[in-house]
């Protein structure tokens, strides 16, 4: 507990949130570079497809994901078994591991649809220039796609960030409020005003509205810097 303007705020939820939205963060960088460059360098009709299923949690209510990810990581359930296949044993619903998973799925837009334009806005010559003079596929993706693609990366990994902070739908369906253990800001916030603690509701809620500005300030901003280098002789 500490005390903020004579509130007492539990500081668990907000730990807790920081590090699945900071592991989130790192496991969508992981996964959406690669698919991001991918679909940005794939030709296909197929490739319409791909960018729908990437983007369908914008669109999809955050309960229903949550509901078929709680059916998915049940301990008979599809995705609980694949996992097995590699050794893993354990709860996947109701855990931190369970709110990670939910967390990159739901926020896998936001990391992807940035990198994508950012790759996308990368001129071939400069790509056929770094093959002409023998640097092989990583090394051209390492030396000349990410530093040209740092935009779309801060602006991914940022919101990524911010959005996994954000959650309630589909944390609250795979996570349960377990406290101490997959209690999140968002479903604390929820608790409060459920049970009338409308004070612990406000600190909780202005340090959510603090952190969104300060965000979105931070990406603006950068995003201002990059462009002035970009247009600097």
């Amino acid at each position: 507990m500490i005390e903020i303007a004579g509130v007492n705020v539990e500081t668990g939820p907000i730990w807790l949130t920081l590090e699945v939205a900071t592991v989130t963060t790192l496991v969508l960088l992981a996964l959406g570079l690669p698919l991001a460059w991918g679909l940005a360098q794939w030709r296909s009709r197929f490739k319409p497809l791909i960018e729908a299923v990437v983007a369908l949690p914008l669109v999809l209510p955050p309960t229903v994901l949550g509901f078929y990810l709680l059916i998915a990581m049940n301990p008979d359930g599809a995705l609980t078994r694949t996992l097995g296949w590699f050794g893993f044993e354990g709860q996947l619903s109701f855990s931190f591991t369970g709110l990670v998973i939910g967390s990159v799925i739901y926020s896998l837009p936001f990391a992807v649809q940035p990198l994508v334009h950012a790759f996308e806005a990368i001129p071939r010559p400069l790509l056929d220039a770094a093959a002409t003079m023998r640097a092989g596929r990583l090394d051209r993706f390492v030396t000349v796609v990410l530093p040209l693609s740092r935009r779309g990366l801060l602006t991914a990994a940022t919101l990524s960030f911010a959005h996994t902070v954000g959650e309630f739908g589909v944390v609250l369906m795979v996570g349960g409020n377990i406290p101490g253990a997959t209690r999140m800001v968002s479903i604390a916030i929820f608790d409060h005003v459920e049970t009338l603690e409308y004070a612990q509701a406000h600190v909780l809620s202005g340090l959510m509205l603090g952190f969104a500005m300060l965000v979105l300030g931070l990406v603006y901003t950068l995003n201002r810097r990059f462009d002035r280098r970009l247009i600097a002789p």
